[in-house]
C-alpha cells in the first residue's frame, strides 16, 4: 500500500474517532479531545490531497569526449555546465541583472585570458586584492566563491575548459580552447593549463 494512502487512512480514522467521541461521550474534556482530533485529521487529509512534487538536484551533463569534435562543441557543453552542475548562474548573470549577487560575466571572455580564468576558478585567492577598507596593515581579503574543482561542485578539468570555451564564445571572442586538450578517462593526465598572469589583475573581473 502506498505511503500516502496509509497516511490518508490514518487521517480518516482520527476524524472518525473524533466524531464518535462527540456523538457518544458527554464529558467536556473528552469532547474537546474529539474536536481537536477532527480538526487535526481534516488538516492532514487536506495536506495529503495536495500533489507532491519531488525536489531534485540539477541533472549532471554527460561529458562524452567522443562527441566533441570542435571548440564550438566544447562551448555548447560548457553552457550546459554553467547553468547546471557548475551552479555558476546561481550567483553570476550574463548581462546586467539586479538579482545577481556576483559580478556580471558578460564579455568576460574578451577581458581576461583563458589562463587567468582557469586560475581564478581553481585558485580563488589568486587575484584578490589586499583589504584596505580598515586602517592599519592590509589584510588578505577572503574569496567567497567556492572552488569549483572541489566538492561539492567538483568540475573536472574537461568541464572547466568547456566553461571557458562558453565564456569566450558568448563574449564574441575566438575560442582558444581545443578538443585536443581534453583528457581521456583512464589515460595519464596531460600537463595542466599554465596559470600565467596574463590578464588584468582585478578583484571582481574573474568573479
Amino acid at each position: 500500500m502506498d505511503e500516502v494512502v496509509k497516511l490518508q487512512l490514518i487521517g480518516l480514522t482520527v476524524v472518525g474517532l473524533g466524531i464518535v467521541i462527540l456523538l457518544f461521550i458527554r464529558a467536556q474534556f473528552a469532547r474537546v479531545v474529539g474536536f481537536v482530533a477532527i480538526v487535526l485529521g481534516l488538516f492532514s487529509l487536506v495536506a495529503l490531497s495536495v500533489p507532491q512534487m519531488a525536489s531534485l538536484p540539477p541533472a549532471e551533463e554527460k561529458f562524452d569526449i567522443a562527441t566533441v569534435k570542435t571548440p564550438t562543441d566544447m562551448a555548447a557543453i560548457g553552457q550546459k555546465i554553467f547553468f547546471s552542475k557548475g551552479q555558476c548562474a546561481l550567483c553570476h548573470s550574463i548581462g546586467p541583472s539586479e538579482s545577481a549577487r556576483c559580478p556580471d560575466l558578460k564579455g568576460i571572455g574578451a577581458k581576461l585570458s583563458r589562463e587567468y580564468i582557469f586560475k581564478s576558478l581553481t585558485q580563488q585567492q589568486a587575484y584578490i586584492y589586499l583589504d584596505y577598507r580598515d586602517e592599519g596593515t592590509p589584510k588578505e581579503y577572503p574569496a567567497r566563491m567556492p572552488y569549483i574543482n572541489k566538492n561539492p561542485i567538483g568540475l573536472t578539468k574537461n568541464e572547466i575548459l568547456s566553461v571557458i570555451a562558453f565564456l569566450q564564445q558568448m563574449s564574441g571572442e575566438p575560442i582558444s580552447v581545443s578538443p585536443s586538450e581534453l583528457e581521456v578517462p583512464g589515460q595519464a593526465p596531460s600537463a595542466p593549463v599554465k596559470a600565467g598572469d596574463s590578464g588584468p589583475v582585478a578583484v571582481a573581473q574573474a568573479r
